[in-house]
């Protein structure tokens, strides 16, 4: 095999294919990045680790085409450090050798024999928009849980119905939901999906910047198991978890008996600071007042601090407790210039919201229900 890419082509390339690869796998070819020149003057980057699968062609000056497998983590990194100038890459019999401008690296290679095949493209649903569907896969994402010993609480239940999908996520202490409009293939579009939280936001962040992202999912929702996305020249594949995701809809308050609407920045900035003297797992107490709330961490003997802010507040007085962590994840999800509270009971979950300007309807395309924290005595 022989041929030569220009350098930025070929760093973008191996990193986008080798982001996801174990650093432990349980097999050694796993961890290996799979090169694939073509007379047709393509190269195929291809990584596997039989959760997830990574796929990118780039063109390039093929003068021998084959196939080698090599290190895709210490590609990646010989790559991106390479001088700005050409690169020739050339196999010789166990050996790759690796030249740009006055650097030259040799790697070994690995047997492609023992290489698993990447499983099939599942047939494509629809596209949506990169930007869009980026921002809301970062906004649930953030509610996911990160316990492996609770498989089904760390996936994202990706819902969709016709021009529809909904996006949802928890990890029991708080919820997100987002819902976005898509282009289906067909107007009778159904699914239901449990994917990956990690793998998701990871293919989100690398996918996104593309003018739109293909979704390729069965439309039962089972099919063989896999979800499937692709933007431009790049493609990938992620097993779907197996389990019945819990039914967290009726969690959202209906109704709501006092409402208050904050600048978001100001908020946050206030939370941040307050919180620094909040110990591990003690919360972050909000007293709404008219015209008000007031934010405050520690008490007794221990070190306390307290901020009031301007609020607009519709409904009785409310002292209401957070972890500060997860309301600071709530707000920065929004991307909305002010939040709005609306709150049944202190001791009932809170539903959080964004909204252009404080006195505007909320925006209902992201919801996040946040647990609040019982306050002693």
């Amino acid at each position: 095999m022989k041929f030569r890419v220009e350098r930025d082509v070929l760093a973008e390339a191996v990193t986008w294919a080798a982001r996801g690869l174990p650093t432990r796998p349980p097999v050694p070819v796993l961890a290996g990045v799979l090169l694939q020149a073509n007379d047709d003057g393509t190269l195929v980057l291809s990584a596997f680790d039989y959760e997830v699968s990574a796929q990118v062609t780039v063109a390039a000056d093929v003068s021998e085409s084959g196939t080698v497998l090599v290190s895709g983590r210490l590609l990646a990194d010989i790559s991106r450090n390479l001088p700005a100038q050409p690169v020739d890459v050339v196999t010789q019999d166990s050996k790759v050798s690796v030249t740009c401008g006055s650097s030259r690296f040799t790697l070994l290679t690995m047997p492609v024999e023992d290489y698993p095949a990447l499983p099939p493209m599942p047939e494509s649903s629809g596209t949506v928009a990169g930007d869009v569907f980026t921002l809301a896969v970062a906004q649930v994402t953030t509610a996911a849980g990160r316990d492996d010993t609770l498989p089904i609480l760390t996936g994202v239940r990706v819902e969709i119905d016709g021009s529809k999908i909904t996006l949802l996520a928890t990890d029991r202490y708080r919820l997100a939901m987002r819902t976005l409009e898509w282009s289906p293939e067909g107007t009778d579009a159904s699914a239901v999906a449990l994917v990956p939280a990690r793998t998701l936001a990871d293919t989100a962040r690398a996918l996104g910047s593309g003018a739109s992202v293909e979704l390729a999912l069965g439309r039962t929702g089972q099919g063989d198991g896999l979800i499937g996305f692709q933007a431009g020249s790049r493609r990938t594949t992620s097993r779907l978890l197996d389990g019945e995701y819990p039914k967290v809809s009726s969690i959202f308050p209906t109704t709501s008996e006092v409402t208050a609407v904050i600048e978001t920045a100001t908020l946050v900035e206030a939370v941040k600071r307050v919180a620094l003297v909040a110990e591990r797992n003690t919360p972050v107490r909000l007293r709404f007042s008219p015209g008000a709330v007031v934010i405050e961490a520690g008490q007794g003997d221990d070190a306390q601090a307290s901020e009031q802010l301007d609020a607009l507040l519709e409904g009785e007085e409310l002292e209401i407790a957070f972890n500060p962590q997860y309301l600071l994840d709530g707000l920065g999800a929004l991307h909305q210039q002010w939040a709005r509270f609306a709150f049944t009971q202190p001791t009932k979950p809170a539903l959080l919201t964004g909204q252009g300007e404080p006195d505007a309807a909320p925006d209902d395309s992201f919801q996040y229900v946040l647990m609040p924290v019982r306050l002693a005595g």
